[in-house]
């Protein structure tokens, strides 16, 4: 568990039993898609998810591994906690959970704000790696 002191919001692993929270929290905020690629992590030993909880609200949520093997995401954070630092905080737990997994590297797939990923962890893009795995997708 980690905690980002200023804003009061802890980070830490989610509890298996609170997919529906977590996954009602990513629909309303965020997509159905999402939801269910989280619902992958959920089913991973342990839980690969992380949330970011301000009184005791999810305010935020990474996932690694539920896509692919070695993935990132998807993750978001709730617009009224935004700048706060509550995104890296989850990068980097997502990461750790990597790293004791076994993994040297972790990649994030559709990476989106490529910025953000190269101020919070000098992440780089792979070249000819877009769109990666999502093509041909179900509409």
């Amino acid at each position: 568990m980690m905690q980002i002191q200023k804003a009061g919001i802890l980070i830490r692993r989610a509890q298996p039993f609170e997919i529906t929270l977590v996954r009602s929290f990513i629909e309303k905020q965020f997509s159905v898609a999402w939801a269910d690629e989280i619902s992958v992590g959920f089913a991973n030993k342990p839980v690969s998810v992380y949330i970011a909880v301000l009184e005791k609200q999810i305010v935020g949520f990474a996932g690694y591994e539920c896509t692919r093997k070695t993935l990132f995401g998807p993750t978001g954070v709730a617009e009224t906690v935004r700048g706060r630092g509550v995104g890296r905080a989850l990068l980097i737990a997502s990461l750790w959970g990597l790293k004791e997994l076994g993994y040297v590297y972790g990649i994030i797939g559709g990476a989106g704000p490529v910025e953000f990923y190269k101020k919070a962890v000098g992440a780089i893009v792979i070249p000819g790696s877009d769109p990666g795995i999502y093509t041909n997708l179900l509409k």
